[in-house]
């Protein structure tokens, strides 16, 4: 233990002597290492951002909307438009193998709310009682409607967020009635809050029963009886996204009369396939990133072994005149071999708490749509560490050995 406590004086001794190239040694190590983990943390807040907004949308989620049937298949100039309707997500939800869950929607955005406190202009979307099995929705207070709600065409409504707050300002909206365009409904849930910011259109929505909504609310024009904005729909699992659209989409074509191989006749959004791209574009910026950071790293890597070798080349007499004294090869190879880990893992700790801290404000701050704050990824940090404390050993080991191999005599002469 004491001849420990002897070995780490010694090396502090040294660092102190020579305070300005321990300094930049250590600080470019620092630097490396805080480099790495700061951008792998961007990364990764840029990463856990973008895959909360798309489970926001729902859980493998895909949308069918109205579209344009080319006459001449691959000519749009020919094209007609047609309409959904209930028949075809009935056929959706009895026909389509690889479709788990369905649920027809209704948008309208000219309905006026209004409560006993104040009036609003939102979204009023008709849908069924699956749908939030679909949609991301977390309940806040009371409940979602059911199939009797539906069936029985109940005027039950659930609001959004950013529409209970404009309704029913400071005051408690479950059990009390709003009338919409003059049409009297209870309000039975509110959901909450969804994403950051006042720009996420479903927290000024309310939820009616989908025959509810037929009935009073339908969509607006010509040859839309029984027409319905979209279908909501989710393939059986997420590998099948694709065997789900193909699906949809021949039972879409054969209601509507054209081909289904026509790609150019549908209007599709699916998010399943959206997570998929997003996955492998931050793979690749991760590793985009991580590189930047080892090249980074292995500038520091490259100081610590320049900065060890010169240490040991000026220390040769010093090894000498230890060894004539009565050091062990053993003793001195234990000093740099310490003194390289002390140098290394030092810099890296004061790097990642650096990196730490800086994470941990930005993290305070408000940032933009999609970034959720940076994370400290432990994996990196240990990987980074762990590399320059054996760039270090290596480092000091090395030319150490040599000079502990040589005789005191052969040693003391070394200029």
């Amino acid at each position: 233990m004491r001849m420990i406590l002897d070995i780490f004086a010694q090396i502090f001794r040294t660092l102190w002597a020579h305070k300005l190239r321990s300094f930049l040694t250590m600080f470019g190590v620092a630097w490396g290492v805080g480099s790495l983990l700061l951008l792998v943390g961007l990364g990764e807040g840029f990463r856990s951002g973008n895959k909360r907004n798309l489970a926001e949308f729902g859980e493998d989620i895909m949308f069918i909307f109205p579209g344009r049937a080319p006459v001449v298949a691959g000519n749009m100039n020919s094209a007609r438009t047609y309409l959904l309707n209930y028949q075809d997500y009935a056929d959706i939800r009895r026909e389509a193998p690889h479709v788990r869950n369905a649920s027809p929607v209704i948008y309208r955005d000219d309905v006026r709310a209004v409560s006993e406190f104040a009036s609003a202009n939102g979204q009023i979307a008709g849908v069924e009682p699956q749908y939030n099995g679909i949609r991301y929705l977390p309940l806040k207070q009371g409940r979602w409607f059911n199939d009797l709600d539906d069936g029985q065409k109940r005027n039950v409504i659930v609001l959004g967020d950013e529409l209970t707050r404009n309704l029913f300002p400071g005051r408690p909206p479950v059990g009390t009635t709003i009338l919409l365009n003059g049409i009297r409904f209870e309000v039975i849930g509110t959901v909450k809050r969804i994403g950051r910011g006042d720009e996420n259109m479903t927290n000024m929505r309310g939820y009616v029963p989908f025959h509810v909504m037929a009935t009073f609310f339908p969509l607006k024009g010509e040859n839309h009886q029984n027409s319905i904005s979209l279908v909501n729909y989710q393939p059986r699992v997420p590998a099948e996204h694709l065997l789900a659209k193909e699906d949809v989409h021949k039972i879409i074509a054969r209601n509507h009369g054209f081909d289904y191989h026509d790609e150019d006749a549908f209007e599709n959004l699916d998010m399943v396939q959206q997570a998929e791209m997003m996955g492998k574009i931050f793979d690749a910026m991760n590793m985009f990133l991580g590189t930047v950071g080892l090249v980074t790293l292995t500038l520091g890597a490259i100081g610590v072994v320049n900065i060890m070798l010169v240490a040991v080349s000026e220390r040769t007499r010093e090894i000498g005149l230890r060894k004539a004294l009565g050091a062990t090869n053993r003793s001195i190879l234990i000093q740099f071999f310490l003194e390289g880990i002390l140098l290394t893992l030092l810099s890296g700790l004061i790097g990642m708490g650096l990196a730490g801290a800086l994470m941990a404000l930005l993290g305070t701050q408000q940032g933009p749509e999609g970034f959720d704050p940076p994370k400290l990824v432990a994996a990196t940090a240990i990987l980074a560490i762990g590399s320059l404390t054996l760039a270090g050993i290596a480092a000091g080991l090395y030319p150490a050995r040599k000079a502990a191999m040589l005789q005191p005599v052969e040693a003391l002469r070394q200029e």
